[in-house]
């Protein structure tokens, strides 16, 4: 046992990030994980719309996924740009969107920084404006889309856990891990675990579950709203906050303060589902 709970407590500095490099171009699993979350949650609407009566057709599955990708990329970016270091971008806003940075000399490629909470909205505002351009009605949509949603973000959140970031806080549990990239040399909660578990796999569970039975139109949309928003608010108790940022508003973090909104928009949604109207 003993044997067991070093090899796991030591395991992310047995993890090397990167999957291949090419010169000076890295392909990191960070990457190959998001690639598979789309991929995954794209694989699922495909086969909502091969073994289940909706409006949605496969075709419209596959115009979609790039409506989404663009709609969670532009919105994660912009998102982390504002909750989370607007007064550094303010100062250096050609590194919002520029794939090239220097750190120490050296030339890294791709984008650091991406928020959960952006990513929301943005594949929000992109599926209404794909929606209006279907003719499809936005909350059987977002009822058809959301449960396979919790799928593709699990892999997302084993991204985070691989590329030894996001990581938690300093805690005496056997089951905690030595980051390399934390600042002090200490267990940590495995918070990307968490997430990926409890944000992901289980919240997929229950939404697959409900998603051919009888409900309002945006009850499932807003289920997931008020769950992820529930999830996260807890777990970020065990979660590292972002350096920049710290604790706001006393012991919560930014994390916990949008989760928050989500909890109220969620809660509203759903005693008010089958209401709901966008013109």
């Amino acid at each position: 046992m003993q044997e067991f709970v070093s090899w796991w407590q030591h395991l992310p500095q047995r993890i090397d990030p990167v999957f291949l490099q090419l010169g000076f171009i890295q392909i990191r699993y960070y990457g190959l994980m998001y690639l598979t979350s789309f991929l995954v949650a794209y694989g699922m609407l495909r086969h909502r719309t091969k073994t289940e009566k909706t409006a949605v057709t496969t075709p419209m599955a596959d115009d979609y996924v790039s409506w989404a990708i663009i709609g969670v990329l532009l919105g994660a970016r912009l998102g982390y740009v504002l909750f989370y270091d607007l007064g550094y971008f303010m100062t250096h806003p050609l590194e919002i969107f520029s794939p090239v940075r220097v750190i120490d000399g050296e030339i890294y490629f791709g984008i650091s920084g991406l928020s959960y909470h952006g990513g929301l909205v943005g594949a929000i505002v992109s599926s209404v404006f794909f929606c209006r351009r279907r003719g499809l009605d936005v909350w059987s949509f977002a009822d058809f889309v959301i449960p396979a949603v919790p799928l593709g973000y699990m892999f997302g959140r084993l991204g985070n856990f691989l590329n030894g970031e996001l990581y938690g806080r300093v805690t005496e549990q056997w089951w905690g891990m030595y980051f390399p990239q934390a600042p002090t040399y200490a267990l940590r909660h495995p918070s990307q675990l968490y997430e990926a578990f409890f944000e992901g796999l289980v919240l997929f569970v229950i939404l697959w579950s409900l998603r051919l039975k009888a409900h309002p139109k945006g009850r499932l949309f807003f289920l997931y709203i008020f769950g992820y928003g529930v999830v996260r608010f807890f777990i970020e108790f065990f979660r590292e906050p972002d350096m920049q940022v710290g604790l706001i508003a006393g012991s919560l973090s930014m994390g916990q303060l949008l989760c928050l909104v989500m909890i109220i928009v969620g809660i509203t949604g759903c005693l008010n589902a089958g209401k709901k109207r966008i013109a």
